[in-house]
């Protein structure tokens, strides 16, 4: 019986590696119209529109999102990690279990059109503001319960991000 050479043995190892950790991450282009939108990610400022987004988040995982230009109403947003099937990690995933997690990524891109503010208003009220937030609460806790019904993520992620959204605007 031939015996696998130790050089067949490390390349191997590092082919499986490979296709594994670039199954893990999932980009995408976030475009807003107007450019040069500021951009929130998680409610952290991460710069200005376009902008490329990339993470290692599971299937399922909900990234949120906030774009906000002088003269326009802020715009909220979110999306999730099951928008489109990721090959390399579907074939990783036949090696080891693990890359099952991430065998959904993001579409490509994302294109948001903010909504001008009424003229004579330069910002909206602490009311409109109250009423948007909590009705894109309502909303994320919406997409969030859904994403838990059809089991894409656990109940302990689902009240670790409900726990999140309940406390925006809070502070």
């Amino acid at each position: 019986m031939l015996k696998p050479s130790p050089l067949l043995r490390i390349v191997s190892s590092a082919l499986i590696c490979a296709i594994l950790a670039s199954s893990c991450a999932s980009s995408t282009m976030i475009y807003a119209s107007p450019e040069d939108a500021k951009i929130y990610i998680d409610g952290e400022p991460v710069g200005k529109t376009p902008y490329l987004h990339t993470d290692t988040k599971i299937v399922g995982s909900v990234t949120n999102v906030r774009l906000e230009k002088e003269g326009y109403e802020p715009f909220y947003t979110s999306f999730a990690r099951n928008e489109a099937a990721d090959v390399g990690a579907i074939i990783g995933g036949l090696f080891v279990w693990v890359p099952f997690l991430w065998t959904m990524k993001y579409k490509p891109t994302h294109t948001y059109e903010m909504i001008p503010l009424a003229p004579g208003n330069s910002a909206p009220t602490e009311k409109q503001s109250m009423e948007s937030s909590s009705k894109t609460k309502v909303q994320k806790l919406m997409e969030l319960k859904e994403l838990l019904d059809k089991k894409l993520i656990t109940k302990e992620e689902y009240e670790k991000q409900k726990e999140k959204i309940l406390e925006q605007d809070i502070n």
